[in-house]
């Protein structure tokens, strides 16, 4: 059974970083794409960010381009996202899942793409 959990959450305050943290029960080198995603209360889950497992390719949101970085290690079977220059509209529960199909790069920040997902992490950006 797959098993993918997070952790590094937490409160921060705006302008401050967090490293968010997903382990995976077992190889991610059975997966295709690993995705970053966050959920605001009465808003709809939103893709952040995604990495392809054979080559690391990246991609990101326009909302946190240039300020959040998705990685993998094969080696630890983790994936991570590090959120810098964090702001009050980025507080939201952040998911990491996975998928071992492939998908179509311009569905990959679709939540619907994905069949492994982890129970999330709360972060919370407030001054």
């Amino acid at each position: 059974q797959v098993q993918l959990v997070e952790s590094g959450g937490g409160s921060v305050q705006p302008g401050g970083s967090l490293k968010l943290s997903c382990a995976a029960s077992g190889s991610i080198l059975d997966y295709s794409v690993m995705g970053w995603f966050r959920q605001a209360p009465g808003k709809q889950r939103e893709g952040v960010a995604w990495i392809s497992i054979s080559d690391s390719t990246t991609h990101y949101s326009d909302s946190v381009k240039g300020r959040f970085t998705i990685s993998i290690s094969k080696d630890k079977n983790m994936v991570y996202l590090q959120m810098d220059s964090l702001k009050p509209e980025d507080t939201a529960v952040y998911y990491c899942a996975a998928e071992s199909h492939y998908v179509l790069l311009l569905l990959r920040l679709e939540h619907n793409e994905y069949d492994y997902w982890g129970q999330g992490t709360q972060v919370t950006v407030s001054s």
